[in-house]
């Protein structure tokens, strides 16, 4: 992947912060998404499972989802 020199130098990122960045920011995509697990997000964010955690945070997104309230207290009621 070829980055724009003046691209990295607006940035102030260097070619590798820059390709770490992306990682992550589509890691989160992805899991927000669904389409990869919370494992294989953190993996791709090449981070560990708990960095991960606190990282999604940082962008208002939880690891617990609940698509209706009866699967969240299913989930309370088997705790």
């Amino acid at each position: 992947m070829e980055i724009p020199e003046e691209i990295l130098i607006s940035l102030r990122k260097s070619e590798d912060e820059f390709i770490a960045e992306l990682k992550r920011t589509a890691a989160v995509r992805y899991y927000r998404e669904r389409k990869l697990s919370l494992g294989q997000c953190a993996a791709l964010a090449e981070m560990s499972e708990e960095e991960f955690i606190k990282y999604l945070a940082s962008f208002d997104t939880s690891i617990f989802s609940f698509d209706d309230k009866e699967e969240l207290l299913e989930d309370i009621k088997n705790a």
